[in-house]
């Protein structure tokens, strides 16, 4: 990974590394430990330094990472064998001592979900107070709707205290369209009363040139998640590379599988750090809808399954906007209205 800074917001470009081969000697099995003495992946029971460095490359830098993870997905990214892929994340799943729960302490849990505001009280308000953390809010939307004008504000408010909205932390920006401009970030913030450098300067910008690099970006989201005390992911948009490369039905498996990857984990690392991720999806024509909107999402079942809440956005007069919650597993269907302006996404004056 190899960061330069931009004029004062940070950008990333992130390039792939290869693992050079090593033979990998006797590793310690001290099955003793607690969670209190567990400081890294190396103090995981059967786990060995060249182990945790394969896991580390792959993208897992964490015990909850590896926790999470899927056996087979630990086969695939760091070329663990299946019985070790299973054995180590039982293993640290024991050390997290994740285990089954009632209701009733899920309910306590859920107290630690923060939400961030949107800049619209309208908006935030349709979603049960702001975009909430642990969660992928989906928004949709032709262009032009206003998709990435309510990234760039969120961009903003992330930076706010908490007393005004916001979570008091870093931002990185998956973009994946070349749509990011630090000139709207520069206005916004001024609008809003704050200082554009400082702003500026806890922006973390990562370009996706292609579907394996924008999936690459998202396997170090953990890491970036605890190095640049990051309190929110975007990914703008999560489908335009995946249309662009996998053209045709014979290839539409392998774009969902890899989709399915890539937005799950995401999830995990939102779930991990208690933050939200916001990812933006195009939408696609829909003929033979004789009643109702012309188009749909694009992305399918996957993306559908994945998001934990998802936003319909359409034009209305001028600068109006209409946003809509089409699916939740809590939020009721409602909508509202509010303008992109000067500060970014605000309520209708």
């Amino acid at each position: 990974m190899s960061p330069f800074i931009t004029e004062n917001y940070k950008t990333f470009y992130f390039e792939e590394r290869e693992l050079t081969e090593t033979t990998e000697t006797t590793e310690t099995t001290e099955t003793t430990e607690t969670t209190e003495t567990i400081k890294g992946l190396e103090d995981v029971p059967g786990l060995g330094p060249v182990t945790a460095q394969k896991l580390r490359i792959a993208g897992y830098n964490t015990l909850e990472s590896l926790a999470l993870a899927p056996s087979r997905e630990l086969v695939d990214t760091a070329g663990l064998t299946a019985e070790k892929a299973i054995s180590l994340s039982l293993k640290a799943r024991e050390i997290l001592q994740i285990k089954f729960q009632t209701a009733e302490e899920l309910l306590i849990q859920r107290k630690e979900i923060t939400r961030l505001t949107t800049g619209s009280k309208n908006l935030d308000g349709i979603l049960g107070g702001g975009v909430e953390s642990r969660a992928i809010l989906e928004l949709i939307g032709e262009f032009g709707v206003g998709k990435t004008q309510i990234c760039l504000t969120l961009c903003v408010t992330v930076q706010f205290p908490p007393e005004r909205g916001g979570l008091g932390g870093r931002v990185l920006y998956i973009d994946a369209e070349g749509t990011f401009r630090p000139e709207r970030i520069v206005e916004i913030s001024r609008n809003q009363g704050v200082d554009p450098v400082d702003i500026l300067k806890n922006i973390i910008v990562a370009r996706a040139f292609n579907s394996d690099h924008q999936m690459l970006i998202g396997e170090k989201t953990d890491e970036l998640v605890k190095t640049e005390n990051l309190k929110l992911i975007i990914v703008d948009s999560i489908i335009s590379h995946f249309r662009a490369e996998y053209i045709g039905r014979g290839t539409l498996a392998s774009r969902q599988q890899k989709l399915n990857r890539h937005l799950h984990r995401l999830l995990r690392t939102a779930e991990i750090h208690n933050i939200p991720v916001v990812v933006t999806n195009q939408v696609v024509a829909s003929p033979a809808m004789f009643f109702g909107p012309s188009t749909k999402p694009a992305g399918g079942h996957i993306i559908a399954h994945l998001s934990t809440n998802r936003v319909f956005i359409r034009k209305s007069k001028k600068t109006r906007r209409i946003a809509k919650i089409i699916d939740s597993s809590y939020l009721p269907e409602a909508e509202c209205v509010f303008i992109i302006s000067d500060k970014g996404i605000e309520d209708v004056s």
